[in-house]
């Protein structure tokens, strides 16, 4: 089974010399612009972790920021840690600030015409570029950091400071990805700030998903739910922590006859440069087993980004049951499953 990343990468390819450059704000800015482009249709984003996203020092600081809990942040809760660092050099700031740094950061479809002196197109270019911006910056002085350092002056301090309190979760989609990190930056006037950074992964809190805030596809978070005259069936009950195992029964008893059967778990993501029908698992059936009801074990990619609707993007999830028949249109059934 393909990961989540490695099935968008088959959709088009991970993009390479086009001659052309993305970006990405910082602390987000640590991947060379020109991987962050790519001919048309690939996917330069795809190939780019979030981690390698995050520049975790600035030219004058040797040192992290250490995050004590990052397998256990959830929107709402809490992010502990501790900064350790070391000056290279004399730093002189008008101010300092442990952050907290939210970026959306997304593929987007770009183009050029070369016209001749009668406005005729002689020449089109089409291609991907990545760019990104800061959605959230908030900044927290309960650990105050010191604005002045002399050269090789070191600083140490632990930390606790609030994670997203409505969200969004951080995800990779592919073609976009939401991404959060813990930033210390020194203000520097007339010069470039200097910084620390380190990523953070904000995981779903399973009672915000289910509250009803997350606007989720209809019967995402139901045991069955029913299509026409069918039935697929989710064992565990979602939401799906992805990695996880699930069992899944499809009894459809109008199922018609044709060259073969499938069951598949298909996501779309919906974005600038959105990608639909990502096929993550796909299996083989005869249609008859579909009528006589039948059962289903795959694997939710351990890389699947959370089901999400926030910052003009989107990922869900698919089952989907379908019969191939002869010169006809496909059947099919189907039914939204949760992710987190």
């Amino acid at each position: 089974m393909a990961g989540f990343r490695e099935a968008v990468l088959a959709t088009g390819g991970a993009g390479g010399w086009s001659g052309h450059s993305g970006n990405a704000p910082t602390p987000f800015d640590a991947v060379d612009g020109a991987r962050l482009a790519g001919p048309d249709g690939s996917h330069p984003l795809a190939a780019v972790s979030i981690e390698e996203m995050v520049a975790p020092a600035s030219a004058a600081l040797d040192g992290r920021i250490t995050i004590e809990n990052g397998d256990a942040i959830r929107i709402g809760e809490g992010i502990t840690g501790r900064i350790a660092l070391t000056a290279r050099k004399n730093i002189s700031a008008r101010g300092a600030t442990l952050r907290l740094v939210g970026a959306l950061i997304s593929e987007h479809s770009q183009s050029r015409e070369d016209r001749d002196s009668e406005g005729r197109v002689t020449n089109r270019e089409e291609w991907i570029e990545v760019h990104g911006k800061l959605f959230e910056e908030s900044a927290f002085s309960d650990t105050p950091l010191p604005a002045m350092l002399s050269a090789g002056q070191q600083f140490e301090a632990t930390f606790t400071i609030p994670a997203p309190r409505l969200g969004p979760v951080s995800a990779h989609m592919g073609s976009a990805m939401i991404a959060w990190a813990v930033e210390a930056r020194w203000d520097i006037s007339m010069g470039g700030d200097e910084r620390l950074a380190t990523p953070v992964t904000v995981r779903q809190n399973i009672d915000y998903l289910r509250s009803g805030a997350v606007r989720l596809e209809a019967g995402a978070m139901f045991d069955a739910w029913t299509d026409g005259d069918g039935t697929i069936a989710v064992k565990p009950l979602p939401p799906i922590t992805a990695g996880t195992e699930i069992e899944v029964s499809v009894t459809w008893p109008s199922a018609g006859s044709g060259r073969g059967g499938r069951f598949e778990l298909q996501a779309n993501v919906d974005a600038p440069h959105g990608i639909k029908g990502i096929v993550l698992a796909s299996q083989a059936v005869d249609p008859a087993a579909f009528r006589g009801g039948t059962t289903f074990r795959v694997v939710i990619p351990a890389d699947a980004p959370p089901t999400i609707v926030d910052q003009g993007v989107s990922v869900n999830y698919r089952l989907r049951a379908l019969v191939d028949r002869s010169f006809r249109s496909d059947l099919a059934i189907e039914r939204a499953l949760a992710v987190m």
